[in-house]
């Protein structure tokens, strides 16, 4: 089903739609088959304008089991359609999943509109002349099943028939079966009586350029190559393998022609430790993990904190605490990318707020880590990562530059490792292996200029506030936060951080066509703030913070601005539903009312 779900979704993108996805699967890598938990679903939402979410609620549920359909039913709204492949629907079956009675024949869904085809027969059927066999024969029925729905809303099956030709170039009747089940699937929605209604989505107006669609994952890898081609640095990367972060591992092992090292470590702890070995020889290190990876990496990050050296260290976040849910996404890392380090170890921390915003995200976290020497966090998750939406390709000449700048040996002076640069604070970058710039690194605490070990208790106390004076400064050079207010009349300010934007900017338009003025604001940069942060926040009555968390952000916000931030939380492995936001926001809006 996720390849059907992301073909469907190619075909719309080539259309010219602007689209959002929600692949949806179990953990297990082979979940119980027609079993509740064994379900695996992809929704996406595709439109002729702009669009935030993969929506709260589907018009078209396609089901191909008894399980499937008890388990999406509740999402789908009342009148829509729903095409169930009728062919595993036996007491057995039913039983499996809870089903007293058949809902083919009870009437419990007499509010919809129902196509029930016995698409498993009708597959095996259409690719009868290659003999298969059935079981084979019944594995393509995804492929009917894209056919079909990409008939009832004019897609062309071109693309995904290229698609199939390559991906079983070696497998002639894999191939052939495969695009004669996703033609007939077409030509069956085309003939049948039953499927009389076709949607006509058109483009959506999008700025000028070449556009794919991308998943958060492929735009954090590309990223992550843009910026060692902007720098001119070697990439290195160091992970062990842990979902929903994995994905950014096989990619980048695919670039090794620009300059890309992979290392899968046998460990989350050497993952980290190889990449930070390769931050001070002259590369740029990366490792990626999800929630249970950074508990296992923090003593190296804090190392990496002592070393001033800069590293990538991508959290794609994942339901928790401990393995948690694997393949379900949450915000619950915040609190533990601030503070999960021995002593004051402070380090920049920054979010994308959607599957295309990660490749700015990674080149920006590049930038910080090289131009300040620190480590940096970069938290996405797992609906960001493994969601898609149009990507417009950047112009490489127009990618902003990175500027290593190497410490260089004058014969004239003693190198100093922890000689500070005026305006960013931060230390040289000595290459090991050059002439003069010899150094000693550690975890010990270091000699304010000299880098030699230090007890000293005022110099331990000068350098603390020194590694964080430098995070702060990061500030002046993040810019201003953006604030979406059309009226400039709202006293209420939705702030949130990370995949969170899609719901809230889709809530916040919502409101607003129904006369409640709001205003929006979404943080990339979570340390340091924006410097305009706290009067920013100053300037409204109320500020409603919503999170896949129990208020992590908003405690943040708290404590720093002294703001009476009130909160919207919801733990559910799944993005924010944008009704509900809407329903807090004009619940907060209420008592700003009274009072006018």
């Amino acid at each position: 089903m996720q390849l059907t779900g992301d073909r469907f979704a190619q075909e719309s993108a080539v259309f010219g739609n602007d689209l959002a996805t929600l692949p949806n699967f179990p953990a297990e890598i082979r979940a119980p088959q027609g079993t509740l938990p064994g379900v695996s679903s992809f929704q996406i939402h595709l439109a002729d304008h702009d669009i935030l979410t993969p929506g709260d609620a589907p018009d078209v549920l396609v089901a191909m089991n008894p399980a499937a359909l008890k388990v999406n039913l509740s999402d789908l709204k009342r009148g829509g359609t729903v095409i169930v492949d009728t062919h595993d629907f036996t007491d057995r079956s039913l039983a499996k999943v809870g089903y007293a009675s058949n809902p083919l024949e009870d009437g419990s869904l007499d509010d919809y509109l129902v196509h029930a085809v016995d698409l498993t027969s009708v597959t095996v059927a259409s690719v009868e002349e290659f003999e298969l066999g059935r079981k084979d024969s019944a594995r393509a029925k995804n492929m009917f099943a894209l056919g079909l729905v990409s008939w009832m809303y004019g897609r062309d099956t071109e693309t995904t028939a290229g698609f199939l030709a390559r991906r079983f170039a070696d497998s002639p009747d894999l191939r052939d079966s495969n695009i004669a089940a996703l033609k007939a699937g077409y030509h069956f929605g085309e003939t049948t009586e039953a499927f009389g209604v076709q949607f006509d989505i058109g483009p959506a107006p999008m700025e000028a350029g070449t556009y794919r669609s991308i998943t958060g994952n492929l735009a954090l890898a590309y990223g992550i190559v843009a910026a060692g081609v902007t720098s001119g640095l070697p990439v290195f990367l160091g992970s062990y393998p842990i979902t929903p972060a994995s994905d950014i591992l096989h990619e980048l092992s695919k670039h090794k022609k620009f300059g890309i090292t992979t290392f899968q470590a046998e460990d989350e702890i050497a993952g980290i430790g190889a990449a930070l070995g390769a931050a001070f020889g002259g590369a740029i290190g990366v490792t990626t993990t999800s929630g249970p990876g950074i508990s296992l990496k923090s003593e190296t990050i804090g190392l990496g904190v002592m070393l001033e050296l800069p590293l990538l260290i991508i959290d794609v976040q994942r339901g928790g605490p401990s393995t948690g849910l694997p393949t379900k996404t949450e915000q619950a890392d915040l609190l533990q990318a601030m503070f999960g380090r021995n002593g004051e170890a402070p380090l920049p921390i920054i979010a994308p707020r959607s599957p295309a915003d990660c490749f700015d995200t990674a080149l920006e976290a590049a930038r910080i880590a090289i131009t300040y020497r620190t480590p940096v966090i970069v938290l996405s998750d797992g609906y960001v990562a493994n969601g898609s939406e149009p990507w417009l390709l950047p112009e490489v000449a127009e990618l902003p530059p990175i500027e290593p700048r190497f410490a260089t040996h004058d014969p004239d002076e003693v190198f100093q490792p922890y000689q500070r640069d005026e305006d960013t604070l931060a230390r040289p970058w000595a290459i090991p292996g050059v002439a003069g710039l010899e150094h000693r690194i550690g975890g010990l605490e270091k000699a304010d200029v000299s880098g030699d070990i230090s007890y000293d208790p005022a110099n331990h106390d000068t350098m603390v506030r020194l590694r964080q004076a430098k995070i702060d400064r990061i500030a002046d050079d993040i810019g201003p936060t953006e604030v979406d207010d059309p009226s400039g009349d709202a006293r209420v300010l939705v702030i949130g951080w990370g995949s969170s934007f899609g719901p809230i900017g889709a809530a916040c338009k919502g409101v607003r066509r129904k006369g409640i003025p709001v205003a929006q604001a979404h943080l990339r940069h979570l340390n340091p703030f924006p410097p305009d942060l706290g009067a920013l926040l100053e300037r409204y009555d109320r500020v409603l913070v919503p999170e896949m968390n129990l208020g992590q952000l908003r405690m943040l916000l708290r404590a720093r601005y002294l703001v009476d931030a009130v909160g919207h939380n919801r733990v559910r492995g799944m993005p924010l539903q944008v009704d509900e936001l809407m329903a807090a926001i004009v619940d907060v809006h209420q008592p700003v009312e009274e009072v006018r």
